[in-house]
């Protein structure tokens, strides 16, 4: 299924790029938009893989004439779903970095991942609000918002961006900054979508060399105490300290660290940008709450920041779904146990809360279109076995938010919504004032829907 391209067109817009154009059935194409969930496999009419700003120019400019929507991916680890038909601007290929020092600010390419980032940055003693994974795309990660193993201390990511380079729906490149197109420069800050392709972004970074952190692992009958005393430990902390907790059901197979396969541990994630001394004094009631099955909690560089959530580096198959959560108490902990914990059944292979709270509950002084700054934490569920995609692990969610219903948020950042066809899903994504204010400015910068995002 599909269109059928003008052969003449797509011959015009390959002498037209220094990228590579691939049509349906091209060598390459699969590669090119390969997810990093490989569950997930895009199947688009037309993939151009850019090279610079003009290539990305000239995409537009012809899927605009050839009535085609445009979707972008860079690094694939955001597809919720398959992209069927249409053009995928592919930017993985705009890498560039450069760092101003003085000003503390890092210009990124739109296929850029965070670790070359954070390491370019770390030379300067500076650190960007990176989020868990360093091998993410920065750019995608941070247009919905961004959360991280800091965000109680610096806020949601996209709150440090000073500016985009934009590609528009008219195939004009732009910037967007708080003086430059204020209103797109307003909504990329967490409105993900359906406005603009960006191909470079500028974030402020922050000064921080190192921090306190790490992740201690629980297991057996340790686990439930640690994960009651987490609770009431976590509603204790400063804003200065960010915190998650993650039950791991680790299979026993390639992948994984070796000194996690096969076991059922619960993981208690810590970060402290502070005196290592006042951190460890922070973190002792957590060490003293149960047995330590392991402990990597210790003062770090800025560069080892990954090793806190430890995410994986390799894709899998992957099935996700994501709530955001006004509280979670002893109570919610019950359900967490039940329907997650050692001896459930679970088809998860990690069920984590983050807690939020603290800088990115606080909103910019001029405002960002970021969605779930109201909630207290986060809740992902995550299994790896494909036979249990279809009816097991969805069965076993929907049971979960039911037990929390009373504690599930009304909204739902849009980097934890999943797949945004979904009507209802995209409902929830931003407040109505939000949400209102962001249809506004779609429909300024592209009345022709020429961005395909959220539900048709």
């Amino acid at each position: 299924m599909g269109i059928e391209l003008d052969t003449n067109a797509v011959s015009r817009l390959r002498d037209a790029v220094t990228g590579t154009v691939y049509v349906r059935g091209d060598d390459g194409l699969a590669a090119e938009v390969a997810c990093f969930n490989p569950a997930i496999r895009h199947d688009p009419d037309i993939v151009v893989a850019v090279a610079s700003d003009d290539d990305v120019v000239e995409a537009i400019r012809f899927a605009r004439e050839a009535g085609v929507p445009v979707r972008v991916q860079a690094t694939g680890h955001g597809a919720e779903a398959p992209i069927v038909g249409g053009m995928i601007v592919s930017t993985r290929g705009l890498d560039g970095l450069s760092i101003d020092a003085a000003s503390r600010r890092a210009r990124i390419g739109a296929g850029l991942r965070w670790a070359p980032v954070i390491v370019a940055a770390a030379e300067h003693g500076l650190a960007p609000v990176t989020g868990s994974s360093t091998g993410v795309g920065a750019v995608g990660y941070t247009l919905g918002g961004g959360v991280g193993p800091l965000a109680r201390r610096y806020g949601f990511t996209s709150d440090w961006v000073r500016g985009f380079r934009v590609v528009t729906a008219d195939g004009e490149l732009v910037t967007a900054d708080r003086e430059t197109n204020p209103d797109l420069f307003w909504a990329l800050r967490g409105g993900k979508g359906g406005l603009a392709v960006v191909t470079e972004m500028t974030l402020e970074l922050v000064e921080l060399r190192s921090l306190y952190g790490g992740s201690v692992f629980f297991e057996g009958g340790a686990i439930e105490p640690a994960l009651r005393a987490w609770v009431d430990w976590s509603a204790e902390l400063p804003d200065e300290a960010t915190t998650s907790v993650v039950l791991l059901n680790v299979p026993d197979v390639e992948g994984p660290p070796p000194f996690l396969r096969g076991r059922t541990l619960l993981s208690v994630r810590f970060a402290y940008p502070g005196d290592p001394a006042e951190g460890e004094q922070l973190f002792a009631p957590i060490r003293a709450a149960a047995p330590v099955s392991l402990d990597f909690v210790a003062e770090m560089p800025t560069t080892a920041v990954a090793s806190i959530h430890s995410d994986p580096e390799e894709g899998g198959p992957t099935w996700i779904r994501g709530f955001m959560l006004d509280s979670f108490d002893q109570d919610s902990a019950d359900v967490i146990l039940e329907l997650a914990g050692p001896g459930s059944g679970s088809p998860f292979v990690a069920a984590e809360i983050r807690q939020l709270g603290g800088a990115t509950a606080r909103d910019l002084e001029d405002g960002s279109s970021v969605g779930g700054r109201d909630s207290g934490f986060t809740l992902s569920l995550i299994a790896g076995d494909p036979s249990t995609f279809a009816e097991a692990a969805p069965a076993r969610a929907r049971a979960i938010a039911e037990a929390l219903h009373d504690t599930v948020s009304a909204i739902t950042n849009v980097n934890f919504a999943g797949d945004l066809s979904d009507r209802a899903a995209f409902e929830r994504v931003w407040p109505p004032a939000i949400s209102e204010r962001l249809q506004a400015v779609r429909r300024q910068w592209d009345p022709d829907r020429v961005f395909a995002f959220g539900p048709a």
